[in-house]
């Protein structure tokens, strides 16, 4: 009898957990879809770990794919904010803002074209943003009805939970998305949080795997991390962690000086010739920093040419995302993140074997450096370790260098920011 009462009380919850994985997923899938469309029409390639960016483009493709797809995108913005401001899924989930169905889906097809087409932006924001707008619209439909009706605790959860499978529908990703709605949004652990975000991350992650597959997003060689790299691991991890926290300090004032008005039809279009005009010559600088990770995960020259390739690359990405960021673009900051680290991971890796020496893979240093930076970039230390871990299909022995890493980098984050 008290089963069947704690079922028939949790029975909203888990419709609702079920409804929202599989709408969150196939959104998911749909973007991932609607996003392979662009870039071969206006890029004609396919993107895989292989081939992650439009290296056999013609350099003025490059340049005009990225400079139309920013004056398109600052049009569609001009325009979209003047009847609707984007609501952060922070205040959808603790104020109920609401986030309306087609003005949110504009937003977020803008998104996807914007980096398909080359802008320098990540591409996880508008998976999360159109799993919350879905699961807002389920909650004002449920309390039409008494017994489907949520409480309000359960409203914020199942928000939280369907931004987190957004990400997890696009980047195959469970345990990512349920750590990054707990960690990050949702912002409590229990064990009804866990089911609910978990169950929600699997259902979007076997949809989105329908588009995707199960291939790695990066592609990692040696997989096998051994004892012998605890050294530099913890040197990556507190040098990351200072160069994370700089970069989330600069990602928020991009977003507090993004143009909204009619400065944003100027200033985006020029961010985007910028970035054309370095993609011809550097495509890996094109959309979301999936190309320079893994070109620095496939690094394995040792020498002063490939500690300036990498020097550029993190500082070209970093420039020209918070360039588009503060020039009205919108999107995400994880993989932005995760190149930058990438990259500073291999510079920091190569002088450690110049000057030092011992048993380094390159690789390795670049997987470790973009789950310090991104801990710190993110605040979100299992976020970043599960995600780096998932995207890169490591196995067990990366957990523990991963972890010294990202324990290191918040703690240096923390500090430096005052926090303890």
């Amino acid at each position: 009898m008290n089963e069947t009462k704690t079922i028939s009380r949790n029975l909203p919850m888990i419709i609702a957990t079920l409804v929202i994985g599989t709408l969150a997923g196939t959104s998911s899938m749909l973007l991932s879809l609607f996003l392979d469309q662009v870039e071969r029409f206006f890029l004609g390639f396919n993107e895989n770990f292989q081939q992650p960016v439009a290296i056999n483009a013609l350099p003025i493709r490059r340049l005009g794919s990225v400079l139309v797809g920013g004056i398109i995108a600052a049009l569609i913005w001009y325009w979209l904010q003047k009847r609707y401001s984007p609501v952060k899924i922070q205040d959808a989930i603790e104020n109920g803002a609401p986030m309306p169905f087609w003005y949110t889906w504009v937003h977020v097809l803008t998104q996807i074209f914007f980096v398909g087409t080359g802008g320098s932006i990540g591409r996880e924001l508008a998976p999360r943003e159109a799993g919350a707008m879905l699961a807002h619209q389920w909650t004002k439909l449920s309390r039409r009805f008494p017994r489907m009706n949520l409480s309000p605790e359960d409203r914020r959860l199942l928000i939280a939970s369907a931004a987190g499978a957004g990400f997890a529908g696009v980047y195959i990703a469970p345990i990512t998305g349920m750590m990054f709605a707990l960690e990050l949004l949702y912002k409590k652990i229990s064990a009804r949080a866990i089911a609910v975000s978990l169950t929600s991350s699997v259902i979007a992650t076997l949809i989105g795997s329908l588009a995707k597959g199960w291939d790695p997003y990066y592609h990692v060689t040696n997989l096998n991390f051994s004892a012998k790299s605890i050294p530099w691991v913890l040197v990556l991890g507190l040098l990351m962690g200072i160069g994370g926290t700089w970069f989330k300090a600069g990602i928020k004032k991009a977003g507090q000086r993004r143009f909204k008005d009619q400065r944003l039809l100027v200033t985006l279009p020029v961010v985007a010739l910028l970035t054309g005009i370095i993609a011809m010559g550097f495509p890996q600088i094109m959309g979301n920093g999936r190309g320079i990770a893994q070109l620095a995960i496939d690094t394995t020259s040792i020498s002063t040419g490939t500690i300036a390739i990498m020097v550029a690359a993190l500082l070209a990405k970093a420039i020209v995302t918070l360039m588009t960021i503060a020039g009205g673009g919108y999107g995400g900051t994880l993989t932005p993140s995760i190149a930058v680290g990438a990259a500073a991971g291999i510079v920091v890796g190569t002088l450690w074997m110049q000057f030092i020496g011992g048993d380094v893979l390159l690789s390795q240093c670049a997987i470790v450096g973009a789950a310090a930076l991104l801990t710190a970039s993110q605040q979100a230390p299992l976020m970043s370790l599960f995600m780096i871990t998932e995207v890169c299909h490591l196995n067990y022995s990366a957990l523990m260098p991963l972890g010294l890493a990202v324990a290191v980098s918040i703690a240096v984050s923390k500090l430096m920011q005052g926090r303890h």
